[in-house]
């Protein structure tokens, strides 16, 4: 994918000009509004040469624009040409807003209805702006070199893994939509249809799902609509008879077939196109969240006792990992680094990819919230300099993710370094610790991580927490640890992460995350409280804590995690390894 930013916006803006638009609107996302797309969906990187997993722009005449998260701000910057795109942090600038104050009066906005969702494309139509919907997205015909949309194979997720039947999960979503008086719901996410009929894919480089639609009825009877020759013999079989795959060309003839009936939408993750055909065919459109969401979230004992193994044997690669990259700081780079924990976790059985890019971050590129090394940018693993690395990996079991931040040495980390990785750990384990209230939100627990980086005058410009499916995306709704979380309540069977920071543009990143399974706990308190089970097995690195900073209560909870960690782990290592890892693991002085 090249990058020739002004010849293209040129060729975009000509071929507005040409429809009678004044604008236009480039999410970044596909047909299903996941964060991870194919190749062949990329046209906001194809535009802007920005390829973050959040974003989008818009595109007037004369000006241009390109907005992110606290994410990306950094990336966004160093990915994108000045001269021809505004850069825009997405919360503080909003695309409405700015394209409102920029947009010339009486000027027609365009937009692809199957890659904007309502809630969006409303907040578009609040900010007074006239909008166009196009027939086909005039970025497509300008992209010669568009790569072909993925066609692998979707195959059966044995109930060994998933640990109650496809059939099972139908029955209670129909059961769901019934008690809401609802006919049937339009299914866009794949990860929702991947956990209710029980199928995986390779669709996504991080995902491990088919990409599809589908239609569920309130009898629990599923249209799949999804290219036969995806569906061999065997995942045919195991879908069984109430499932009936269609063409993707079939989807619209399904939707016009709704007619009259009560069909539910979920209006945040679903292309604005499905419900403005439902009702151009006289369906009556249910707003609400998609049906599997929480019902996925929920992890059952099978995939709880899964995200268990899954954690235990990442824990093996990751631990190799750092013991080795004590040896090697100084000799190193980060791409080779990054390749390296692949190549370990590679060698772990059932690792079947990634969970997502791994964020390998020497120095001031650990400042980048998701920094990826690239040619261009990677660098040697100096010592003596901060070393970020998050990562996860994809198993059948369970879906890891886990960053840590290492001192390189063999010079002492400076003081004042030491004081912002404890302030960081400090939230990380108040997180960890918190016991609360059933029916508290993320909202909620977010401040708690903040609060010792608060008392210090600082503070981090992402969530503290996300939730992480299984065997499915790292990234998974509807409930996460944000300022900006959806008002879901936390349940038992949640699987979240907890990830405070902090960075110094320029500098270093720090960010501490583990992954948390969320439990019931105080069983005689009078009303039901959670708590949070530590899934993720690896040592803090000791040389950037500051004891001193720590309580009593902090120095018992790390030096047990670390006992736990050490006792776990330690005998599936490597001696070399295994002693390394005791060493990492030994109570706090003093």
């Amino acid at each position: 994918m090249t990058h020739n930013t002004a010849a293209k916006l040129a060729a975009l803006r000509a071929a507005l000009a040409r429809q009678g638009l004044g604008g236009f609107i480039v999410p970044r996302a596909d047909e299903h509004l996941g964060e991870y797309v194919p190749p062949s969906a990329e046209r906001l990187a194809w535009l802007t040469g920005f390829t973050g997993s959040a974003g989008m722009a818009v595109v007037l005449a004369e000006t241009a624009a390109v907005f992110t998260d606290g994410r990306y701000t950094l990336q966004l910057a160093a990915e994108t040409d000045p001269a021809c795109f505004e850069r825009c942090h997405i919360t503080e600038t909003p695309p409405p807003e700015w394209t409102a104050r920029n947009a010339p009066k009486g000027i027609h906005i365009g937009y692809d209805p199957r890659l904007i969702a309502a809630e969006t494309l409303a907040r578009f139509g609040a900010a007074g702006l006239t909008l166009r919907a196009v027939a086909a997205n005039p970025i497509d015909a300008l992209w010669t070199d568009r790569p072909a949309p993925p066609t692998a194979p979707a195959v059966p997720h044995p109930i060994r893994f998933a640990g109650r039947s496809a059939a099972d999960k139908r029955a209670d979503i129909a059961a769901a939509l019934a008690r809401e008086g609802q006919d049937a719901a339009v299914l866009t996410d794949p990860a929702a249809i991947a956990w209710l009929l029980n199928l995986r894919g390779t669709d996504l480089e991080f995902v491990p799902v088919a990409l599809g639609f589908a239609i569920i009825d309130r009898t629990g009877r599923v249209q799949l609509f999804m290219a036969p020759a995806r569906l061999g013999a065997e995942t045919r079989a195991a879908l069984g008879n109430e499932v009936t795959p269609a063409p993707p060309a079939a989807l619209e003839g399904a939707l016009r077939a709704l007619s009259g009936r009560t069909v539910r939408i979920d209006p945040q993750t679903t292309p604005v196109w499905f419900a403005e055909t439902l009702r151009a065919a006289g369906a009556r459109v249910a707003d609400g969240p998609d049906p599997c969401a929480l019902p996925k979230a929920l992890k059952n004992p099978t995939e709880q006792e899964g995200a268990r193994a899954a954690h235990a044997s990442d824990a093996v690669a990751l631990i190799r990992f750092l013991h080795w990259l004590d040896g090697a700081a100084g000799a190193t780079t980060e791409a080779e680094a990054a390749a390296r924990l692949l190549a370990l976790r590679a060698e772990r059985p059932g690792f079947r990819g990634e969970s997502f890019p791994a964020i390998s971050g020497a120095g001031e590129h650990g400042a980048i919230i998701h920094y990826r090394v690239t040619p261009d940018t990677d660098r040697p693993i100096r010592r003596n300099e901060v070393y970020l690395i998050d990562s996860g990996a994809q198993f059948p079991a369970g879906t890891t993710d886990v960053t840590r931040t290492v001192w390189t040495g063999p010079g002492p980390a400076p003081a004042a370094l030491r004081a912002h990785a404890t302030l960081v750990l400090k939230g990380h384990i108040a997180v960890a610790t918190l016991v609360f209230p059933e029916g508290l939100t993320g909202v909620a627990i977010d401040a708690f991580a903040r609060r010792a980086l608060w008392q210090a005058g600082l503070d981090y410009d992402h969530g503290t927490g996300h939730g992480v499916g299984s065997f499915l995306s790292v990234h998974e709704g509807p409930v996460s640890l944000s300022r900006l979380a959806r008002p879901v309540p936390l349940a038992a069977g949640m699987i979240l992460s907890d990830e405070p920071g902090f960075y110094l543009p320029g500098h270093y990143g720090i960010r501490l995350e583990n992954l948390l399974l969320v439990q019931p706990a105080l069983p005689e308190a009078p009303r039901r409280f959670l708590g949070f089970e530590t899934l993720t097995l690896a040592p803090f690195d000791r040389a950037l804590i500051d004891p001193a900073l720590l309580d009593g209560a902090e120095r018992g909870w790390l030096d047990a995690y670390h006992a736990r960690v050490l006792a776990a782990v330690g005998p599936a290592l490597p001696e070399a390894a295994r002693a390394w890892l005791a060493r990492a693991c030994a109570p706090l002085p003093g």
